[in-house]
C-alpha cells in the first residue's frame, strides 16, 4: 500500500475515487456521494485529532484528553469509542458499516458544529462491506497527519470527488458544484483580500474554498476574511459544512439549510465580497409573494425567473464599497421581457456594472446554457464606464463534452480587469472594451459583450488568388484520391467475407 511520501506522485484523489467507485454497487449517485464525502471526513476529523492528540502526549503535561485544548484551536473532539483506530480495526468485518454509523453519531453528538451533519447511512445491506473495508484500509495505510497539510490532501481530495460526482450526475450537479475555473476567475478579479464574504446559494462552499486559496497565493492573512453563506439544500448544506471544515474555514452558513428569498438568515449583514453561482433562470422562487420586498430597489424582478431577484438580493448586502461576481445565464444580458429589461437599465444607470465576461460554451457539467459573468460594484461614480470582455474563444477542451479555463486564461481575464481600474488598460479589438453609460443606452441596455468588442483583426493574407485556389483545389484532389482508395478497400474487405457491393 502506498505511503504518505508517494502520495502526490500516485495522485491520492484519484487513488480514493478509484477505490471507492467500487464500492457503488446499487447506489443511487447521489446517496454514494454522501458515502464517499462522509468518509473523507471522518478521516479528517480523526487525523486532526490524532495529530493533536500526539502533541499533548509529547507535552507530557496529562491533557491529552482534555477536550478545551482541541476546541480552542478549532479542532472537533472525538471520543475514544469513535477514533479512526476503532473503525481500521473493524475494516475486514461485516460489522465495519454500523462502526462507521456509531463514529459518525458519536462526533455529531460531542460537535454541536456538526450536529444533524454527517451521513450514517454505512450500515446499509446493499453497501459492499468487504470493498469498504479496502476502502477504509486504503486511508488507514496512508497517513495524512504525518507528513504535509491534512487540510491540503483531504480539501484537494474532497474537491475532486466533488467534481467526479458532477461529472456524473450531470443536470442535478449545479445543485452543489461550480468548477473551479469558473470559481477560480471570479475570485481572481474581485480579490478578496480581506472583509467578508458571502454566498448566497453556497452550494458545497467552493467560492469560499477559492477565496482562501486567493488570500494565501498572494501571502496574505487569512484571518483578516470571514465567510457567510446559505444553501437551500439540505444535503448540499451538508457537504458545504464538511468541506469547509476539512479546509479550516470557520464559516456561518446558519444553522441549518434555507430558502435565500424567504428567510434570508443574515437579513441585517452587509458584506465586502458577494460571490455566487445561483440556480440559472429559477422560475419556481415564489415570486408572487415578494411584490413588495424591500430588496427590489431597482424594479420587481419577474414571477418565471430569479436572475435578477438574486442580483438585487446581492446588491441589497453590498456594504458602501463591495463588489460583485456572479454567474448568470446569457439571456440576462439582453432579456427585455417581464420588466428584466427595466431592471438591467436601472441597474447601468446607477453605475453598478463594472464588467461583463462572456464565457465560452461546455464549462459546465449541468448545462450547455451559454453564460456570463456580471461584475457590480457599489461606491463607483454614477457615471463610470463598464469593462466588456469576451472570451468566449478561450478554453481548452479536456473531454468531448467538458472545456475548461487555463491559469493562463484566468490571469489574462483578471489582469484586463486590474488595467481597466487603473486607467491603463489598452482595449483589444475582439475580446475587450470600455464603454460608457451612454453607449449602452445606445445599444438599449443590451450588454451582450460581442456588441461592444468588435471582431479581431485578421492576418494579413498576401497568398495571390490564384495561387491559393491551386493549392487549396491540389489538396482537395489528394482527398478525393484518398477516399477512392479507402472505399475500394473496404469494398474488398467486404467481398473477402461475402458481403459484396
Amino acid at each position: 500500500m502506498a505511503k504518505k511520501t508517494s502520495t502526490k506522485a500516485l495522485g491520492f484523489e484519484e487513488q480514493i475515487w478509484d477505490a471507492a467507485c467500487k464500492l457503488r454497487g446499487n447506489i443511487d449517485p447521489s446517496e454514494y456521494k454522501n458515502v464517499v464525502l462522509g468518509l473523507i471526513f471522518l478521516k479528517y476529523v480523526s487525523d486532526n485529532f490524532e495529530a493533536k492528540h500526539a502533541e499533548l502526549v509529547v507535552e507530557g503535561e496529562g491533557f491529552e484528553e482534555d477536550r478545551d485544548e482541541y476546541t480552542s484551536e478549532n479542532i472537533f473532539w472525538v471520543p475514544k469509542e469513535a477514533r479512526w483506530e476503532v473503525v481500521a480495526a473493524a475494516a475486514h468485518t461485516p460489522e465495519v458499516g454500523k462502526v462507521i454509523d456509531e463514529s459518525m453519531r458519536l462526533i455529531e453528538q460531542e460537535n454541536k458544529k456538526l450536529k444533524g451533519v454527517l451521513p450514517k447511512n454505512f450500515a446499509r445491506p446493499e453497501l459492499d462491506k468487504r470493498r469498504l473495508g479496502e476502502v477504509v484500509d486504503l486511508f488507514t495505510n496512508v497517513k495524512m497527519a504525518e507528513n504535509g497539510d491534512t487540510h491540503d490532501l483531504l480539501g484537494r481530495t474532497y474537491e475532486y470527488c466533488l467534481s467526479q460526482f458532477a461529472s456524473q450526475e450531470g443536470k442535478n450537479a449545479g445543485e452543489f458544484y461550480t468548477p473551479k475555473c469558473v470559481v477560480k476567475t471570479l475570485v481572481n478579479v474581485l480579490e478578496p483580500f480581506k472583509g467578508r464574504v458571502y454566498d448566497p446559494a453556497c452550494g458545497s462552499g467552493g467560492m469560499f474554498v477559492q477565496s482562501f486559496e486567493f488570500v494565501r497565493n498572494h501571502q496574505g492573512n487569512i484571518n483578516n476574511i470571514s465567510v457567510y453563506g446559505q444553501e437551500s439544500n439540505p444535503t448540499t448544506w451538508k457537504m458545504a459544512t464538511m468541506n469547509l471544515a476539512i479546509r479550516g474555514i470557520d464559516a456561518d452558513l446558519g444553522p441549518k439549510n434555507d430558502d435565500t428569498f424567504f428567510n434570508d438568515l443574515h437579513r441585517t449583514e452587509r458584506f465586502d465580497y458577494i460571490l455566487a453561482n445561483p440556480p440559472f433562470n429559477l422560475s419556481d422562487w415564489g415570486g408572487d409573494k415578494l411584490k413588495d420586498d424591500p430588496r427590489w430597489e431597482y424594479g420587481v424582478p419577474p414571477e418565471g425567473n430569479a436572475n435578477f431577484a438574486w442580483m438585487q438580493h446581492m446588491i441589497h448586502h453590498l456594504s458602501q464599497s463591495g463588489r460583485i461576481g456572479l454567474v448568470l445565464a446569457n439571456g440576462s444580458l439582453s432579456s427585455q421581457t417581464n420588466n428584466e429589461g427595466e431592471i438591467r437599465k436601472n441597474i447601468v444607470n446607477a453605475g453598478l456594472v463594472e464588467g461583463i465576461v462572456a464565457m465560452p460554451t461546455q464549462l459546465f457539467f449541468s448545462t450547455q446554457i451559454p453564460v456570463c459573468l456580471w461584475f457590480l460594484r457599489k461606491g463607483r461614480p454614477a457615471d463610470s464606464k463598464t469593462l466588456f470582455v469576451d472570451a468566449r474563444n478561450m478554453g481548452t477542451m479536456i473531454s468531448r463534452s467538458q472545456r475548461t479555463l487555463t491559469d493562463e486564461d484566468i490571469q489574462k481575464i483578471a489582469s484586463t480587469f486590474d488595467t481597466f481600474r487603473d486607467g491603463t488598460l489598452e482595449e483589444e479589438k475582439g475580446f475587450s472594451a470600455v464603454v460608457s453609460i451612454e453607449d449602452i443606452a445606445k445599444q438599449d441596455y443590451i450588454l451582450t459583450p460581442g456588441r461592444y468588442v468588435g471582431i479581431a483583426e485578421q492576418e494579413e493574407d498576401d497568398e495571390p488568388f490564384d495561387e491559393k485556389m491551386k493549392r487549396l483545389t491540389g489538396e482537395l484532389a489528394k482527398c478525393f484520391e484518398e477516399s477512392n482508395r479507402l472505399q475500394a478497400e473496404i469494398k474488398k474487405n467486404l467481398e473477402a467475407i461475402g458481403y459484396g457491393l
